[in-house]
Order: structure tokens, then sequence, then C-alpha cells
């Protein structure tokens, strides 16, 4: 055998093994890297991963659990700079319709068609904010909106009845009226950061109707309506408010609300969970109500965890089987039956609301999520449209920023170390700065 047909042979033994080692590791096992946030939902979906590995052999799932500053960092870096180490990842509302114009996410629209996994029964608004022209680009594990919480015992006693569409000068009115020096009457968040004192406060600007850009990208910080709303927030904290606002945000509020502290709160429809809970001294002594509004119709924030796909992964298709299975209406059921129906993942699917077991379970606060996150509309939750799909946030990279840096100076202004109008003149630099990067 002469060194050409050696080398003939050789090239051809080495071609037919590439081929067995591509068909071997296409039809054997696949190890999925899930990377996300450590809350109660998330480790409710890592216990119960091996339902879906032991209906699909050779596919396992590896979880990887942090903090959610931890996981934002991680994965930005990790799929804007292509590197592969995720296969699945948890973002939020905020990331998806950025991530999925920049061409890193894949485009879910083809996986979701099948009746089965019926994406229409996805809430419209939840669904609209995970898609970009058309297209979807994560599925929602479980998603809020912000609702008004209030302790009926002690409106009960001041005689004060709220409607279920509350305005704010209707909550304000109330607030004063059930003010005492034992319990403040209402708590709102004022810990400066875009994600804290400015999840609710964006939702005041938009009922009042101001809005951060309009639809040229020109900076509305400093304009009548922001500051009417901001101005309004400030005052109502000083008249009726709790003690030093600029250290409370979620947990702060929901530990005050518990303890009597506070009469009402407006924060994330999720606490209604936790004030439900069997050790919760509030159980059954809570009312709830939709946003207050001003001039719209709604004034709720919508935010919501997802399920994404990098556009690098190599193991597309075991991992859109995953989030699939982790989104469906089977998955509800069976976390209904094994770990209980008030842990089900709320906020995602119409039919949630429909399970017997799930409407028992989450009684006191199902209907008015449902019908709160049913009501907004994050592509203009305004008076005024915008460029932009949101709620309680900017969906541009540069939000982030230019959200903890206004949120300082508002903070500031709540706190008295400097006036409203000192604050918003400042970030409306801030902001437009931002604002000109995106104009046309």
């Amino acid at each position: 055998m002469n060194n050409k047909v050696k080398a003939l042979i050789a090239v051809v033994v080495v071609a037919i093994a590439g081929v067995v080692v591509v068909q071997q590791r296409s039809g054997g096992d696949v190890t999925l890297t899930l990377a996300t946030v450590n809350n109660g939902q998330m480790k409710d979906m890592e216990s119960l991963k091996g339902e879906f590995e032991a209906a699909n052999p050779g596919i396992k799932v590896n979880f990887q659990v942090m903090e959610e500053g931890d996981l934002r960092s991680a994965v930005t870096s990790d799929v804007a700079n292509k590197a592969g180490q995720y296969d699945i990842v948890t973002i939020g509302a905020y990331e998806v319709p950025q991530w999925g114009a920049n061409g890193w996410l894949t485009d879910l629209t083809p996986d979701l068609a099948d009746k089965a996994y019926d994406v229409g029964d996805i809430l419209p608004p939840v669904k609209d904010a995970l898609s970009v022209n058309g297209k979807q680009y994560a599925v929602p594990f479980y998603g809020e909106s912000s609702i008004l919480m209030y302790n009926k015992e002690i409106l009960d006693a001041k005689g004060v009845k709220l409607s279920n569409n509350p305005t704010w000068n209707e909550v304000a009115a109330a607030a004063k009226k059930v003010n005492s020096a034992k319990t403040a009457g209402i708590c709102l968040r004022g810990k400066p950061g875009w994600g804290d004192l400015f999840a609710p406060l964006t939702t005041v600007v938009q009922t009042f109707g101001g809005t951060w850009y309009d639809m040229n990208w020109d900076a509305k910080v400093n304009s009548p309506e922001f500051t009417q709303a901001v101005t309004f927030y400030k005052d109502l904290l000083a008249a009726a408010g709790e003690k030093d606002p600029v250290s409370y945000s979620f947990n702060e509020c929901l530990t005050a609300l518990k303890t009597g502290k506070v009469a009402m709160w407006y924060d994330a429809s999720v606490a209604a969970s936790m004030l439900e809970a069997d050790d919760s001294p509030v159980k059954g002594k809570m009312g709830y109500a939709h946003a207050p509004v001003v001039k719209t119709k709604e004034a709720g924030w919508l935010w919501s965890w997802n399920l994404a796909v990098p556009a690098n992964t190599q193991n597309k298709e075991a991992a859109v089987k995953f989030i699939k299975w982790a989104t469906s209406k089977d998955y509800h059921q069976l976390v209904g039956k094994k770990l209980g129906w008030s842990l089900v993942p709320p906020g995602a699917r119409t039919s949630t609301y429909s399970i017997p077991e799930y409407k028992e379970a989450a009684a006191a606060y199902a209907p008015i999520t449902l019908e709160v996150m049913s009501a907004v509309n994050p592509k203009q939750p305004g008076v005024n449209p915008q460029p932009w799909v949101g709620i309680q946030y900017v969906a541009i990279p540069e939000f982030q920023d230019v959200g903890n840096q206004v949120a300082q100076l508002v903070a500031d202004a709540i706190a008295g170390r400097t006036t409203v109008k000192e604050a918003l003149d400042k970030g409306q630099v801030i902001a437009q700065a931002a604002g000109d990067a995106h104009k046309k």
C-alpha cells in the first residue's frame, strides 16, 4: 500500500470518526447550565427538575443560583461576549427587549407555536414586554404588578373606605385621616435606586401625565407633570408617610405593614402572598386595590422573571424543551400538587387563575393581581406615547445609571437636603445625555 493510499484511508477514517462523534454527541447526554436568581420560585423549579429529567432521558439540568446583582453581572457578561457558559438564563423584563434586539437571544416564536404549549395563555401585557417586532425572545416564569395594600381594621376604625380603583387624591386623603403617632398613614419607597424609589415613583409620574422621555428621546425629567408627581410623592410622605422614608424599600415597608406601623402600602403585588401567609400577623385583615391613578385608567407596573436561551448555545433544542416544560400549564399543576397551590408561579398564565385549588389558596389576592396585570399597558403606560416598551423603567442600557443618579437626587429632596426643582433640573441633564445617544 503506497503512502498516498495510506493517507487517503487515514483521512476517511478521521472523517468517519468525526461523524460518529457528532452522532454520539447529538444523541447522547446533554447537560444544560441554567443561571438563575436565588428566590423561592426558582428554588422550587430546581427541586422539581428531576421530573423533567425523568421524562427526558439524556438531558440533565445544572442550576447555578446567584444573588440578583451577581446574576445580572454574570449573565450580561456571558451573553454579551458570547462566552457560551449558559444554555438558559433568567433575566428580567428590562433586559429581554434590549437583548433580543441585539441578537443575543434565540427567537422562540417558532418553538412556542405548538397547541400543547398554548402561548396565547400567557398574560398579554407580559408577553408584549418580552417581544420585539413580533418575535418573542423569552417566556415568563412568574410576573407581578403593583397594587395598593391596606389594613382594613385600621381604616375601618377611622371610618375610611377605599374604592377598588382609587385615585391618588383619595389615597392621600385616607392616609392623612388614619395617620397617627403610632401608625403612619402610608408606606412608600424612598430608598434611592432605579429599582427602589423609582419603581413606584415612575408609575406615579406616568399617571400624572409625565414621562422620562418623549418620542424623540428628549428628556422630560423637569417637566411640569414630572415635577408635580414628585412633589406630590414627597408631600404625601411628609404628611402621612413612614419616618425616614429614604431608608425604606420593599422589605422595610413589608415589615412595617405586617407589624401595624403603617396602614397602607403601594408596592409589588407579590407582597400580598407574604401578608396572607400563615405566620403573618395581618392575615385576613388586608384589603387590596388597583394602583392609584390620576389621568390614566391604570397605573400598575409590570415585571417578570423570564427564561431565555442565548443565541450561541450549542444545546438549543434541549434548552427550549426545558423552558417550555418549566413555563407550561402542566408545571403549574406539578407545583400545586407537589409543593402547595399557593406556591404556583403567579402572573404568567391566565389559566392559573382558573385552577380551583389555586383560587382557594390565593383567594385574597389572586383576583386583584390578575385584574391589574391584564389591564396594564407596557407599550404606553402613561398619557403620552413612548419609544420603548416598559412601565417602571426605560428599556435602554443607560437607564440603570440614569435612574440611580436621579433617584439619589430625589431622595435628597425627600430628605429635605435640596428642593424638588433643583433635583429634577440636575436629573434632566443626566437623563438628556442618555437620551441623546438614542436620537436618530
